[in-house]
């Protein structure tokens, strides 16, 4: 549930009575640069195919869903995850909880290959990237991601802007479009450090990162990680609002917690000690800290890693 944000729950978008398919119920809003799918499924299903022409972008929104791409395993599919899907690549869905009482949905967004192509090179060009070979783009490997509060914020209003009437959508959804392709790289960047994998182009980012989580139960304050990385704090904050989309202070919290769910799956260490290990001076706060990200306590979640 680390850095995972859900975007809200659309209320039911066919009369059930007027279903013409219990499985995947499309609407769809067509725009100049996109085209955004709602899907809707009334009950329980597997294997179901979809493949669109452009890549697309895809978010659940309620429910659970079991996806199959590129030939690896299936993985479950939850709100607060996106995946982006390369054009003519197909999906293989299977709905494992699906039903008329709880429906499960999911948006894809489809876009227009030029609109990418162009809107990363207008931000490669205005807003570049540090370090060499560290350009803005999609990486399609890396296709599976939490939402962060900022992706879950854009696509939501990328679905009201879609759904409006406005003769100024097509405008509108350009500029959210730009934001949302922003933000999925922040959220890929993060998750391949969550995963272990420093970008070696950006050495600044890099060398801090590694520091942090070298010393995590030091006292790290920004200007001395600033100093470290021979910049400013205003630059250090920027570099890591730009490349992850989460201020460094969050970035040492969120490592702290990662750290602490670790020591957590021992059932003898106390949460008071596991705090102190991790870097926390306050007890209280941790717990805060670690149910705000997680959303449960630190002994609730100890008591789940370590039952018989």
């Amino acid at each position: 549930m680390l850095n995972k944000h859900p975007i809200s729950e659309l209320p039911a978008l066919t009369n059930p009575y007027s279903l013409k398919t219990l499985v995947e119920n499309r609407t769809i809003y067509n725009l100049n640069h996109c085209e955004l799918n709602l899907f809707e499924t009334y009950q329980q299903s597997e294997k179901v195919a979809l493949q669109f022409n452009d890549l697309v972008v895809t978010s659940m929104l309620r429910g659970k869903k079991v996806m199959h791409l590129f030939d690896q395993p299936g993985f479950d599919y939850l709100p607060g995850e996106s995946v982006i899907v390369p054009a003519y690549v197909t999906m293989n869905i299977d709905f494992p909880e699906a039903s008329m009482q709880s429906p499960t949905q999911c948006l894809a967004l489809a876009i227009d290959n030029k609109k990418i192509i162009d809107t990363l090179a207008f931000l490669n060009e205005k807003y570049p990237k540090q370090g060499r070979g560290n350009f803005w783009n999609l990486d399609e490997r890396n296709f599976f991601f939490y939402n962060n509060a900022e992706l879950a914020h854009t696509i939501h209003k990328l679905i009201n802007i879609c759904k409006s009437n406005s003769i100024t959508k097509d405008v509108l959804a350009d500029l959210a479009l730009q934001e949302l392709l922003i933000h999925i790289a922040q959220c890929q960047n993060l998750k391949e450090i969550n995963d272990g994998d420093l970008n070696e182009s950006n050495p600044h980012l890099s060398y801090i990162i590694n520091f942090i989580r070298q010393h995590l139960t030091d006292k790290l304050y920004l200007q001395m990680l600033a100093k470290m990385a021979s910049t400013s704090t205003a630059s250090l904050y920027r570099l890591f609002k730009r490349e992850l989309g989460i201020s460094p202070i969050e970035f040492i919290l969120l490592e702290r917690i990662k750290l602490a769910k670790r020591l957590l799956k021992d059932p003898r260490i106390y949460v008071k000690n596991v705090s102190f290990e991790v870097g926390f001076e306050d007890c209280n706060y941790f717990i805060r800290a670690f149910k705000h990200y997680e959303g449960i306590t630190p002994k609730q979640y100890q008591q789940l890693n370590n039952r018989n």
